[in-house]
């Protein structure tokens, strides 16, 4: 007999696979984030994995590393003109989608999606090549009301205070106000400026300094003046800065709106920080950054966006002005899995197993598990009429917090070892148990 060809499969770099136990707290913790998101409004879409790489470049991300889509069996020049690719965030499918059922939707319209999506990145720890995104925007037509831009960070600052992860700093800034000091520098070219004072928060300010003199043709008077502005904080000196043009007088008040509607926060919470900028060019007003100030392992922002003006121009003749935020989930859960702030004995969503003392009692096991499940619970029955120690281990190893004897009326909890007559019918789960 010939010998079975076994194949020993290799893990594919930045697609990430959770064993059970872990696999739970990531479901819990989008369980608890679409909770909040809807608890304000947003409605669920999806958009597919793949969309036309027309779209995907559309606005000019053509930075991203994305993935094309062709079939195995397809002729070489089908593969070479690949047409389709998987979507490297949700912006860019949001924007389509919107375009295509814009006579469709109510406005302002508030959406939430929390789905995977593909960049062909090198992974690391907290940058992967498979990812969940948590994002939400509310788009309108012609005109949004700027009190969005505040319920975004209340939002955001609910969903991850709700993860138990420590205190949550959300950084507000409003680009007009940096955007109108450049233009009353006459400074036209304003791009590389703002991506190189996006870097503050990895380099210290001198050499940011620098590299506004050298790379950005600045002079250093130009590159002070513009550093000076992005140490201000707090609104009372937000509220000080002599504005040069009516720009960075809109950005001033319309920063101060945002902050004072966010004042019921915790003072730490929320903080106004003019260095932050965003580097991309299409936010215009209002911009976040996500600090966690209890993990020092997770140094860079895990929830960032801004307002835009025009979502969907290049699909459709609508302006359509949002504003919008994403958590990065996957970058977040994988770099706190990673350093042991997440842990879970339970392997199984099981609260109860049903103890199977014999062959005879299938049956009165079976309708007690169904009973059980009524009531609330997430109920197993073990699977043989085993040495009832062997039942018990069982569900030691897998994290189940009771057991129920079905012959004897009784149920134990594994934790303390108490044992407890009760009848099946009156056991109902309320919020809190497990």
């Amino acid at each position: 007999m010939s010998k079975k060809q076994i194949y020993k499969p290799k893990p594919v770099s930045g697609f990430p696979e959770w064993l059970p136990e872990i696999r739970m707290i990531e479901q819990q913790w989008l369980d608890h984030i679409r909770r909040v998101f809807e608890s304000y409004g947003y409605a669920s879409i999806e958009t597919p994995a793949a969309e036309e790489i027309d779209v995907l470049t559309a606005k000019g991300e053509t930075d991203k590393e994305i993935y094309t889509l062709t079939r195995l069996q397809a002729d070489e020049d089908s593969k070479k003109e690949a047409r389709i690719g998987l979507h490297f965030d949700q912006t860019v499918p949001f924007a389509r989608y919107t375009a295509m059922h814009f006579n469709e939707l109510d406005f302002p319209f508030k959406r939430y999606a929390m789905q995977k999506v593909w960049r062909g990145e090198r992974p690391q720890l907290g940058r992967m090549r498979e990812f969940y995104q948590c994002d939400i925007d509310v788009i309108h037509v012609d005109n949004l009301p700027l009190h969005f831009d505040a319920e975004m960070p209340a939002v955001i600052y609910e969903a991850l205070e709700g993860l138990d992860i420590g205190r949550i700093q959300i950084r507000i800034s409003n680009r007009k106000i940096l955007l109108g000091l450049l233009d009353a520098m006459g400074i036209e070219d304003t791009i590389p400026v703002t991506r190189t004072v996006d870097k503050q928060d990895k380099l210290p300010a001198n050499e940011v300094i620098q590299l506004l003199t050298t790379e950005c043709s600045l002079t250093e008077n130009q590159a002070h003046k513009i550093i000076t502005l992005t140490k201000v904080s707090g609104v009372d000196d937000i509220r000080a800065i002599t504005p040069e043009n009516d720009q960075m007088r809109e950005g001033i008040e319309e920063l101060a709106f945002v902050l004072d509607q966010l004042s019921h926060l915790p003072d730490e919470a929320i903080v106004a920080d003019l260095s932050i900028v965003r580097g991309l060019d299409y936010y215009t007003g209002t911009v976040y950054e996500t600090r966690l100030l209890d993990i020092p392992e997770f140094t860079s922002s895990v929830c960032s966006g801004g307002r835009y003006d025009d979502l969907a121009g290049s699909y459709i003749n609508k302006h359509l002005p949002g504003v919008g935020i994403s958590i990065g989930f996957t970058r977040l859960f994988d770099v706190l899995r990673h350093n042991g702030y997440i842990k879970n004995t339970r392997k199984t969503p099981t609260d109860i197993l049903v103890i199977l003392p014999s062959d005879n009692a299938r049956t009165l096991a079976t309708d007690t598990a169904h009973t059980l499940r009524e009531n609330g619970w997430n109920v197993e029955v073990y699977h043989a009429p085993q040495k009832i120690g062997k039942q018990i281990n069982y569900a030691e190893k897998k994290g189940i917090p009771h057991i129920y004897f079905p012959d004897l009326g009784e149920f134990k909890n594994l934790s303390n070892g108490e044992q407890t007559k009760i009848d099946a019918k009156a056991w109902i789960k309320k919020i809190g148990d497990d």
